[in-house]
């Protein structure tokens, strides 16, 4: 929210200066984002008439003015296109300082300059530079231009939390800054209007508890064409909102001193009683902002006897609208539901301001004073007349007491806090407090929609007393370090390995792009998020290889040739009874192998890299790779990770289409596994050394082209229990020799005793043994 400290500070005006101000209104939740200067420093300049205008005798598009500025009148020479007699100019007398510019008696192709008429941009006040400046005609001639456009001001721009929408409006504002200081504040004066008209318009409340309050009035015999006052449009404009028209400025004027929205039809528009009811299947409404939306009965509508004239609390229609030819209009002023307003805004994805202000709770107890207080400006602006005020009430919103402690105030803020000043600050915010034992029963006003609990009370007593009056004490108390379990490797520790590995740590949103879950993720119904921050954050990421392949093109695409990362996060997916949470780590490969030096060959990294930092990271007896299908990896580079027999993840070089998608020059290498299952680690136990030496024989095994050389070696080892202490493969062959569909694997087998030498006897048997056995389960056949 931004807003006119000026304006403000016609409320109420603290001893304060505007930097103390921001200061204040941060420290208290009401976060003072930026702070801007209206204007820049300039002097000298004041408010003229150009009395005349005559043709410079020397240039074409020059011209010499005549300039009263209500003390003297000067010979200015202008080259604006705009300029003519009897219009109000801001001139700059001879001496006046300008931003970046001073001003001096000049010759202009002959003629003397005694002054300059300024534009907007030569002011600081914009960038057009199109002509002067031309102020308003009950500007006073002579007067200094920064007082007649209140220019000493400064916008503040807010950042408030969604729990403050009391705070959407100077009057709310001035209600803060009262408390925090401790000082009156002065409310604008509201004086209900007479009604000199007999018309009026009932009202049918049908949306139960959506709309629980709802006031009407006709104003006749209006001037829609009148302008609005400098004033007015003024502030309207220093607070973000474009001046349109008289009776719409101010509906959004009064939306912004006092925090009610309104809304204006035209009355010559409506056929019948208005209704406040819910949308029927099919009906349809062209919005203002000329969108054409199609509602259904979640929405809450104002509509007549024959259609809808807007989506209550958000924008009004199109058809109803005001116009410069209305001469009457039904002014709308009213209490919508929050969560109905929310969910009509963001499921259409409408914003407008009164959207923001009612689906943060906008005071139920304002209508009537909104209304009138927009009445009597409409009236002074485009005179008229006003007819009876109707309202309608249904259930209001309650307001619970809270029950307070004042040692419970002590206890959680840890200070001392006497029942005096706990009351006094209460007080200043508006709540009605009853006293008894020790307690305070404390009712929130109309206004507040965030006090619920005890604790809510305690921040507000917090803020107004000021953090910065808190001493900060650190706790005191016994925290014992639990010992983490030998068996379980710390996730601190897995990360070490693999920064030690050349892996950077990257941090990413678990929200993501459906469009990424569909390319990377064995997921087919991802979580969707019901209130997505962005369309690229809709869902829950049920992998991490989304998130880190945008990481690696986000690096790419900056000249990065090399790029090596990680992640450990969790990952979302359905069950039947709801949603699981899976830690993961996840890492991907791109570019060259190595860093760029001498002593290696540049060369690109690839399964067998990426596989290498596995097997060093997880460091398991039992990690096994087997062939794999998964969306997200080349076909014939994809590989399940297993660990004793179960999968635990995936690794593999990106898919072809994927890499082509995504931009990616060169080949990526990756891998995804379940944190716990790499956490869990067998711990080395003792074994006495042997008093004998190993026995190696070598064998060939033929075997179909298809198996798995990691399968035939478990074989090997099962079948050679208890003197196999190693099986390793070191030999594949096809080719000459090798039958079709057959391949050769080589292994070397250590076999030994730990009591006895072995005789060759009991190798040869022990051997022929595990050929049988590998013959038997594999179809292995022993290679001469």
């Amino acid at each position: 929210m931004r807003f006119s400290e000026n304006w403000l500070r016609s409320l109420i005006d603290p001893a304060l200066t505007s930097e103390a101000l921001a200061e204040l209104l941060t420290m208290s939740g009401l976060e003072v984002e930026a702070r801007e200067a209206v204007a820049p420093a300039f002097s000298g300049v004041v408010v003229a008439t150009v009395a005349s205008v005559e043709p410079h005798p020397n240039a074409d598009r020059l011209s010499v003015c005549r300039v009263d500025t209500g003390v003297e009148t000067l010979q200015v020479v202008c080259g604006a296109p705009n300029v003519r007699a009897g219009m109000r100019v801001a001139c700059a007398r001879v001496g006046a300082r300008l931003p970046g510019l001073a001003v001096e008696r000049v010759q202009v192709r002959g003629v003397e300059s005694r002054g300059m008429l300024c534009s907007a941009r030569e002011l600081g006040l914009g960038d057009d530079h199109g002509g002067v400046l031309e102020v308003d005609a009950d500007c006073a001639v002579g007067s200094d231009l920064r007082a007649q456009l209140d220019l000493d001001d400064w916008l503040v721009t807010l950042k408030l939390t969604p729990n403050r929408g009391d705070c959407l409006s100077i009057l709310g504002l001035a209600r803060e800054l009262a408390a925090l200081t401790d000082k009156p504040f002065a409310a604008p004066q509201i004086v209900p209007v007479t009604s000199t008209l007999d018309d009026e318009r009932a009202v049918w409340l049908q949306a139960g508890s959506g709309c629980p309050r709802y006031c009407g009035r006709v104003l006749a015999s209006l001037d829609a064409a009148a302008p609005s006052p400098a004033w007015l449009r003024r502030r309207l404009e220093r607070c973000g909102v474009r001046p349109i028209s008289a009776i719409v400025d101010v509906t959004n004027y009064v939306m912004l001193e006092l925090g009610q929205p309104l809304h204006a039809f035209d009355l010559a528009q409506l056929e019948g009683d208005i209704r406040v009811r819910l949308a029927r299947a099919e009906e349809r409404i062209k919005l203002l902002d000329g969108r054409d939306v199609a509602l259904d009965s979640a929405h809450m509508v104002i509509a007549d006897e024959r259609k809808v004239l807007a989506l209550a609390g958000v924008m009004g229609g199109e058809a109803s609208g005001v116009s410069a030819s209305t001469g009457a209009i039904f002014l709308e002023s009213a209490f919508f539901d929050p969560t109905i307003v929310a969910q009509a805004s963001r499921g259409l994805e409408i914003a407008s301001d009164a959207a923001y202000r009612f689906e943060r709770g906008v005071d139920f107890g304002l209508a009537r004073a909104a209304m009138e207080r927009a009445s009597a400006l409409i009236l002074e602006i485009c005179g008229g007349q006003a007819g009876p005020v109707t309202e309608v009430l249904a259930a209001l919103p309650a307001r619970n007491p809270v029950s307070l402690r004042a040692e419970r105030v002590q206890r959680v803020l840890g200070i001392d806090l006497d029942t005096a000043r706990i009351e006094r600050i209460l007080r200043s915010l508006g709540f009605a407090i009853v006293r008894q034992a020790g307690t305070f029963v404390v009712t929130a006003p109309s206004y507040r929609f965030d006090i619920e609990i005890e604790e809510d009370l305690i921040e507000e007593i917090a803020r107004v007393h000021g953090y910065e009056n808190i001493a900060p004490t650190l706790p005191v108390a016994s925290t014992p370090i639990l010992a983490l379990p030998e068996r379980i490797v710390p996730t601190h520790a897995i990360k070490r390995a693999l920064a030690a590995r050349d892996y950077f740590e990257v941090v990413t949103f678990s929200f993501v792009d459906r469009e990424l879950e569909t390319d990377f993720a064995t997921a087919v119904d991802p979580v969707a998020v019901l209130n997505p921050i962005a369309s690229q954050m809709a869902v829950m990421r049920s992998t991490l290889l989304g998130s880190l392949i945008e990481c690696v093109r986000f690096n790419v695409a900056r000249k990065q040739e090399r790029v090596r990362i990680f992640e450990v996060a969790t990952c979302f997916e359905r069950e039947t009874a709801g949603f699981r949470q899976t830690e993961r780590v996840a890492g991907l490969c791109y570019g060259s192998a190595y860093t760029e030096q001498w002593g290696e060959r540049s060369r690109a990294v690839d399964f067998y890299d990426v596989r290498a930092d596995l097997g060093a990271v997880i460091g398991h007896e039992q990690l096994r790779f087997e062939p794999g299908v998964h969306p997200a990896f080349h076909p014939g580079q994809c590989a399940r990770v297993l660990i004793g027999g179960d999968e635990v993840g995936w690794i593999g070089a990106l898919h072809p289409a994927c890499q082509q998608k995504y931009e990616l020059p060169s080949a990526v290498v990756g891998f995804e596994i379940d944190l716990d299952a790499i956490r869990s680690r067998v711990l080395p136990a003792y074994q006495p050394l042997p008093r004998s030496q190993p026995v190696r024989r070598d064998i060939a095994l033929l075997v179909d082209e298809d198996l798995p050389a990691a399968r035939l070696r478990d074989a090997i080892f099962d079948a050679g229990k208890p003197l196999v202490r190693a099986v390793v493969v070191f030999d594949v062959y096809t080719g000459q020799g090798i039958p079709d569909g057959r391949k050769s694997l080589a292994f070397r087998v250590l076999l030994q005793d730990t009591e006895r030498t072995l005789t060759d006897g009991e190798v040869d048997a022990h051997l022929q043994r595990i050929v049988n056995v590998v013959q038997q389960k594999h179809g292995a056949a022993l290679r001469y």
